[in-house]
């Protein structure tokens, strides 16, 4: 099925002949989809985007609730030969102007709630054409599916030819927009799917987001290169997802579902049946791995991977899998820990930079060849700015990363932008952003502020002044008003002293 499209083939065959088969049973109502309805809605979706204007390699921005609709539009567009480009939903206006004036989409699809106030923001990105799409399966974008025929002929795509364009970013410097082909996302899935053993008998509780590479394009494509059926929740609920684990046999999360289900009376009779926890997006504290394995008798299979690459590594299927390791490189995927500096690769057990290279790798950043050149090599590896080793086992370890990226609750938080909007609130003379462990989230955010000599500035003050300009999950948890701040010889903020000195904090 859609032979010409090599994306939308490759997650379509293992479905083929079997339209009855359920794809979805939607939460909280229950209602089943099967494969022949969910594949209706895709192509109808991508011929409202054809009817559209929108042409081969154009994008396709999206920042909408998660739904089933929202779910079809993905893989319309990736038949329509559109790139798809989704969107926190927490994003605030000012954010996603940055987004829609650099990738130039032809198309933004919003909340019917937002709007009022991103209208004006496409309109100055030269959006031609806006739908909306709301929670509940409402919006211009659902009724202008319902009007258009099944039966859609996928536009001819290649491997090479870019499906998706998520945006990723540095310390320093504007958001980067990380190009993923046909290739990379169908190889990795297709990775994934045979190293975790999924089958057409999997039942996936599907929990995560879809603006995101884990919710996206690991569990739903992975789901769908399987066969397989996934409970689709439209966010992340403990008691749910425990009433569901009887009736399924797999969750992938990021660490702050693993902490709040171990919340969870009756854990461990729930989770009896299951066959697979997975977990990444955010480093898995050991203590929460051990406690997950006593109460549930599961050990859960983390991973690591990046915006740029989706998946790199896992931990073995079959075999121990240790907490605080990501376990081995996937199939096909070479990783090497180089030296910072030259480039060279150190021996096993030091640390440096973990470089990567493989199909799953991305094929540079949108309208930045200057930084790609920097970020990925001629021969094809990739400087991902993690820090790890390699054990003398061969498990790949995280020990750090460069560029000071913090990952809250599996979400990424460039410090740089934080300090940008704090540094220009008043009486602040400058702030360092530190990202410190959080048993829930995994890392907080944490902003450290120097106040102008005679000026007032308090915790409040501070959250306050940029509530409105920073989505929820990159605002400081805490906020520390200090004389001055840590430096070195060469005059650069020890933002390594900073994290030791207040690394309880949120505990």
């Amino acid at each position: 099925m859609y032979r010409q499209n090599y994306l939308a083939h490759a997650i379509s065959r293992a479905s083929d002949g079997r339209g009855e088969a359920t794809f979805l049973i939607r939460h909280p109502d229950g209602v089943r989809m099967s494969y022949a309805d969910f594949w209706v809605g895709a192509e109808r979706m991508a011929a409202v985007l054809v009817a559209a204007g929108l042409a081969p390699g154009d994008r396709v921005a999206v920042q909408a609730p998660k739904t089933v609709a929202m779910l079809q539009l993905y893989v319309g567009c990736v038949m329509a030969g559109g790139v798809f480009l989704p969107l926190n939903t927490a994003y605030t206006p000012t954010e996603v102007a940055y987004f829609l004036g650099d990738a130039s989409p032809h198309v933004f699809v919003c909340d019917p709630e937002g709007l009022e106030a991103l209208t004006p923001v496409a309109s100055d990105a030269g959006v031609a054409k806006i739908f909306t799409l709301g929670a509940g399966e409402v919006g211009t974008l659902v009724a202008a599916q319902a009007d258009q025929e099944a039966g859609f002929t996928p536009v001819a795509r290649g491997v090479d030819d870019l499906a998706a364009i998520l945006y990723t970013s540095g310390t320093t410097g504007r958001s980067k927009g990380a190009m993923l082909t046909h290739g990379a996302l169908a190889s990795n899935s297709e990775v994934l799917r045979d190293t975790w053993r999924f089958t057409s008998e999997d039942v996936l509780i599907h929990a995560l987001p879809i603006f995101h590479t884990h919710g996206l394009f690991v569990a739903t494509n992975v789901t769908l290169m399987a066969g397989g059926s996934c409970i689709f929740m439209a966010g992340f609920d403990a008691g749910a997802i425990m009433g569901y684990m009887p009736q399924a046999t797999a969750l992938m999360g990021v660490p702050t579902f693993y902490t709040r289900l171990l919340e969870q009376d009756g854990l461990g009779a729930a989770a009896g049946g299951m066959r697979l926890f997975v977990s990444g997006s955010a480093p898995l504290l050991a203590e929460t791995h051990d406690r997950w394995r006593a109460v549930t008798g599961h050990a859960i299979l983390e991973r690591y991977g990046m915006t740029e690459t989706n998946m790199n590594t896992s931990n073995p299927y079959d075999g121990d899998r240790r907490a605080g390791t990501v376990g081995f490189p996937l199939p096909g995927v070479a990783l090497k820990v180089c030296d910072p500096e030259s480039g060279a690769e150190l021996a096993q057990g030091e640390i440096g930079v973990i470089e990567v290279r493989g199909p799953n790798v991305f094929a540079g950043y949108w309208q930045m060849p200057e930084k790609t050149a920097e970020e990925l090599r001629e021969d094809g590896w990739f400087i991902t700015g993690d820090l790890g080793r390699i054990d003398a086992d061969g498990y790949v370890q995280i020990v750090g990363r460069g560029k000071d990226l913090i990952i809250t609750g599996g979400f990424n938080v460039y410090p740089k932008e934080v300090e940008g909007l704090i540094d220009d609130l008043p009486g602040v003379l400058e702030s360092a952003v530190i990202g410190v462990p959080h048993a829930d989230f995994g890392e907080g955010v944490v902003a450290v502020v120097v106040p102008e000599k005679g000026a007032t500035v308090t915790e409040t003050s501070v959250r306050a002044g940029v509530a409105d300009s920073l989505a929820k999950f990159k605002q400081p948890k805490r906020v520390l008003v200090l004389d001055a701040l840590p430096r070195n010889t060469m005059g650069k903020v020890q933002k390594n002293v900073l994290r030791e000195e207040y690394a309880d904090l949120l505990s």
